[in-house]
């Protein structure tokens, strides 16, 4: 790796480590999963729109495009209530290991907005998630929910993933991101409105909780993607796949650190986790081998 790729190499496993603290400030964090979301998107959303402010930029944007991000700021919205929902009734550590299957519903959703056929190898590496998750489930029973709940999560997650890679073609990232969290606030005020939950009660919080809020929001949200846009372009997709892959694993370090005793698992966790890891990081490596093949078929001369 050259010198000057290194302190964004560094940067990135910082940013990676701080996406890993997030499921721990859930934890931490008391009050339920949806006003813990509302919180957060709130206050991510003002804190990019006063970096947008201090930059100069702009906020306009099209109607056809703020209705698409209203839509798919509303998935975000899901896919963080049940992510935390799933931390909540279960632990850190199931949570994060079945978010882990992101990746294998984006290999099955990916094909229909990009008009291209599941690939076998796909199918393959997706039925060894699903045996890992078994083992999980068959000596783990009393976490059912909260894998269901991150289930859930993690195909919400790889549909809006999907859904920003096409975003991202005509519009700026950090544009992107806040009209989805925005919008994704504006749709869960609507929802606790008509539940009648704005009460005085709704404010006021533990001091730690706003403290673990305003972290939470500001350094784990806002902070780590308009920081996480500018590293990526200086790393290869190869380095920034291996190492956003350690996200669970620094987690689960984490977890164990923080709550001990509730975090232990038993050996057979361990080794679904194992394959479930271990089959995200081989797909990973096997896509970048077929990028680098391609661009290497690109360079070899013709044969005639």
């Amino acid at each position: 790796m050259q010198k000057s790729n290194l302190k964004y190499y560094v940067h990135l496993h910082l940013i990676v480590f701080i996406w890993g603290f997030t499921a721990i400030l859930g934890k931490l964090i008391s009050i339920d999963a949806i006003p813990l979301v509302w919180f957060r998107m709130l206050l991510a959303s003002l804190f990019i729109a006063v970096y947008f402010l201090i930059k100069n930029n702009s906020f306009r944007l099209d109607k056809k495009s703020l209705f698409k991000f209203f839509l798919s700021g509303i998935l975000i919205a899901l896919h963080w209530i049940t992510f935390f929902k799933a931390i909540k009734v279960s632990n850190v550590s199931v949570a994060l290991v079945t978010m882990s299957t992101g990746a294998f519903f984006t290999s099955f959703i990916e094909p229909f907005f990009y008009k291209r056929k599941i690939k076998a190898i796909e199918i393959i590496l997706g039925l060894m998630v699903i045996g890992g998750l078994y083992i999980i489930f068959s000596f783990e029973s009393q976490y059912t929910l909260g894998i269901v709940y991150a289930l859930i999560s993690s195909f919400l997650a790889a549909l809006f993933s999907v859904l920003n890679g096409l975003f991202v073609r005509k519009h700026n990232a950090s544009l992107i991101s806040f009209y989805q969290l925005f919008f994704g606030a504006l749709f869960i005020t609507v929802f606790l409105f008509f539940q009648g939950s704005f009460t005085a009660d709704f404010f006021i919080l533990p001091s730690k909780d706003w403290m673990y809020l305003l972290l939470l929001s500001s350094v784990c949200t806002a902070y780590a993607f308009i920081v996480s846009v500018d590293v990526m372009k200086h790393l290869t997709p190869y380095t920034v796949m291996l190492t956003v892959n350690l996200e669970p694993v620094y987690a689960i370090i984490l977890a164990l650190i923080v709550f001990g005793e509730s975090e232990k698992m038993n050996s057979e966790f361990y080794l679904g986790a194992g394959i479930v890891l271990f089959v995200v990081l081989l797909n990973g490596l096997l896509k970048n081998m077929k990028s680098i093949l391609k661009k290497v078929g690109k360079l070899s001369p013709s044969k005639k």
